[in-house]
């Protein structure tokens, strides 16, 4: 298999085939998502939840999206890899939006970059895409804007601001947006936006008309306890599984039955 490219991902659009995505932030897990066959992989800031234990993904680096990005790279041979611009790592400027974009294709390995936002950062996506790199879009719910939006809320519920979620959409797609992530949005606004762009959607609380679906693996494998999200399956408790093994490898350390003459040297 070789490695997934925006034009499969275009092809499975107008062939009507879902894509999948998932998260990953480290090489294990990277390279366990890649031989499961998943499309993308994206290296989310939803790693500071889900691994750094911050209660938003505000904080996270530049530095530390490219050292998760890069260590993921490693594991992957057949999934996109798309890096995640954290909060005010393209805010404050187009040139710095697009030197900030240029690390995940130069340093980390990536092959596309996910932006929050697209009818305030349509220019952005254009130098962006002027300079080769690939984008994904991302509106709806938007994680780096909770303190704007009041919180994790269901986006575009009325008429006037589903109108506005199609609008932005299609600025996405006009800029260059190769896809575009819709986050807790009504699925019937969903399926008008999916039904009108020429790009893949991937939704995560969207519903089930998008061209994919994107989860946290964290949430998908049980290991991220604090909340689990209405649009978000608990495939596994993995957390349940490990704390069995580490519980009992405490026992046999304690009553002498590990190590054994097994995983002993003579």
């Amino acid at each position: 298999m070789s490695k997934i490219t925006i034009v499969d991902l275009m092809k499975k659009k107008s062939m009507g085939q879902k894509i999948t995505m998932l998260t990953a932030y480290d090489f294990p897990f990277a390279k366990i998502v890649d031989e499961s066959g998943i499309d993308i992989i994206l290296v989310g800031d939803s790693v500071g939840m889900v691994v750094q234990g911050l209660d938003n993904t505000l904080p996270v680096t530049m530095d530390e999206m490219i050292y998760h990005t890069k260590i993921v790279s490693r594991g992957v041979k057949n999934a996109m890899v798309v890096g995640d611009l954290p909060f005010m790592s393209y805010q404050t400027s187009i040139e710095e939006g697009v030197k900030n974009a240029g690390r995940f294709l130069k340093e980390a390995g990536a092959s596309a970059v996910k932006i929050e936002g697209a009818a305030d950062f349509s220019d952005l996506i254009k130098s962006l895409i002027k300079s080769d790199i690939p984008v994904m879009a991302h509106i709806g719910l938007t994680p780096q804007a909770i303190h704007k939006m009041g919180g994790f809320k269901v986006q575009g519920k009325t008429q006037d601001a589903a109108k506005r979620l199609i609008e932005e959409a299609r600025i996405a797609e006009d800029a260059g947006a190769f896809s575009i992530v819709l986050e807790a949005v009504p699925m019937h606004v969903a399926e008008t936006i999916t039904n009108e762009l020429s790009i893949p959607t991937i939704g995560i609380g969207a519903g089930p008309h998008c061209d994919g679906q994107v989860l946290v693996l964290h949430d998908l494998l049980g290991l991220y306890e604090r909340f689990l999200p209405k649009f978000a399956k608990r495939y596994v408790n993995l957390k349940e599984e490990a704390l069995k093994a580490i519980s009992l490898y405490k026992v046999e350390v304690e009553q002498g039955i590990f190590p054994s003459e097994e995983h002993s040297f003579k």
